[in-house]
């Protein structure tokens, strides 16, 4: 049987061949055995398959003696801060966030309500390959508890961070699109919450996807014309485990992942002065709006515990990373597409115009990305030969290898779990972002060549 995709923080698989109950059992068995004592919250997206995995887990974790709290269907941020509202020793979440639909995986959360870490994760992926669980005796067997309630504590966190009324003034229209994922349970609250009157589509959490699960410009074309059929000002789109938002403008008109947490930021900011982070593949409008506010701004390793570790090292007010996942510290250290939903809103109620004059306001780049096979043994030479081709950039190896010049910059990265590489450029205009990915692909292929 194939092995699941599997990194620190957790895994996924399609679901009959990599991703099995045994397997599920086993890797929630490996993560229970060294966390404090305590519940675990466990929720899952909305896929058709998350009911079986949800009964594995739970039944792996009572086996384990631990006591669970279940929240059914709840979307990934809600999750992180049910575990620190219940005081949960930690949390597993069922999603495969936007893998297409034969996928489901497993996220798993500390006791502080946010992704493991390395150091938190490594031991668990060790002791899931190593085997061999201490399963409890019989008269020790956990209990598992269905939450009645998942949303209260998440909603009101939400609407701690934005003036409600002056929201409510504006009676926005506003279309959600939660394409059958958890994000629609939550989300209409929210928006409700904040005077809208809500379109919404795809609000039946039963992993029926309306279209492909990745909110990219692609995937939402048809979301886009609904957006303009019933005069919305602007389309919320969320992946399936509602930790990502695209937005679409009140023309119909994609807005993008990367434009939400730029947004997110030019609002938290015009409130709130202090330290920005950002993951090293995010587009630099982040750095040119934390330059015009006067605050610090640093990046981090690519991966959502990366920035939240670079989050609270330097006691940032905000982060993220620019695919589409905002994270606000005043509600929790995950990604959020409801904290975008709720600031972007914001910051419409305040300034009094469209969501594309306040887009035609923010810095302008563009982003082009292509992927190339290449054996990972080749990849500290790619990076030398890179580095070597544009001498005259300033050159980061973070993650990966990042070169900078004044107006934009490239990324080299190899991936974890394939043998290729992935090449990323922001620039003013696509052409010169084209330009660079294209001159660093004749660099790699040339280096391939000569093997």
């Amino acid at each position: 049987m194939p092995e699941p995709i599997i990194s620190v923080s957790g895994l996924r698989g399609i679901v009959g061949e990599s991703l099995t109950p045994d397997v599920a059992a086993r890797y929630v068995a490996a993560f229970a055995d060294a966390l404090p004592e305590g519940p675990i919250v466990v929720g899952r997206d909305g896929r058709t398959t998350g009911p079986m995995l949800a009964l594995a887990v739970q039944s792996s974790l009572a086996a384990m003696g631990r006591e669970v709290l279940y929240a059914d269907v709840a979307a990934t941020p809600t999750l992180g801060v049910l575990v620190r509202a219940k005081k949960a020793a930690g949390g597993v979440q069922i999603t495969a966030s936007h893998n297409p639909p034969p996928y489901n995986g497993l996220k798993l959360f500390s006791g502080e309500g946010r992704i493991l870490t390395a150091a938190a994760g490594q031991p668990v992926l060790e002791r899931y390959r190593s085997g061999g669980a201490r399963w409890a005796k019989f008269d020790r067997l956990g209990k598992t508890e269905r939450l009645s309630d998942s949303t209260s504590d998440h909603l009101r966190l939400l609407s701690s961070i934005v003036d409600i009324n002056q929201i409510a003034r504006r009676r926005f229209r506003v279309l959600l699109d939660s394409n059958a994922g958890s994000g629609s349970i939550l989300g209409r609250k929210l928006l409700e919450n904040l005077g809208c009157d809500v379109v919404a589509i795809g609000d039946q959490p039963n992993g029926q996807f309306l279209h492909p699960p990745e909110p990219t410009a692609a995937n939402l074309q048809s979301i886009g014309q609904k957006v303009l059929e019933r005069g919305a000002v602007i389309g919320f789109c969320q992946d399936p485990d509602a930790d990502r938002l695209a937005l679409i403008d009140e023309r119909g008109q994609y807005i993008g992942e990367e434009y939400t947490l730029a947004l997110c930021v030019d609002q938290v900011l015009s409130h709130h002065r202090g330290p920005v982070v950002t993951n090293c593949a995010t587009s630099r409008m982040t750095l040119d709006l934390a330059s015009k506010y006067g605050v610090p701004y640093s990046r981090s390793a690519v991966g959502e515990a990366n920035v939240v570790d670079e989050m609270l090292r330097q006691k940032a007010v905000f982060g993220g990373e620019g695919s589409g996942g905002p994270i606000d510290p005043r509600v929790g250290f995950v990604r959020d597409s409801f904290v975008g939903m709720a600031l972007v809103l914001a910051g419409l109620a305040e300034r009094g115009e469209s969501l594309s004059q306040w887009v035609a306001r923010l810095p302008k780049y563009e982003i082009h990305k292509v992927t190339l096979q290449l054996d990972s043994r080749q990849l500290p030479a790619a990076f030398d030969a890179v580095q070597k081709r544009f001498a005259e950039a300033t050159a980061d190896r973070l993650d990966g290898l990042r070169l900078d010049w004044p107006d934009r910059w490239l990324i080299v990265r190899g991936s974890n779990t394939e043998p290729i590489v992935r090449v990323i450029a922001e620039a003013p205009t696509l052409d010169l972002a084209r330009q660079l990915c294209d001159q660093t692909s004749q660099v790699l292929q040339s280096l391939s060549a000569a093997r």
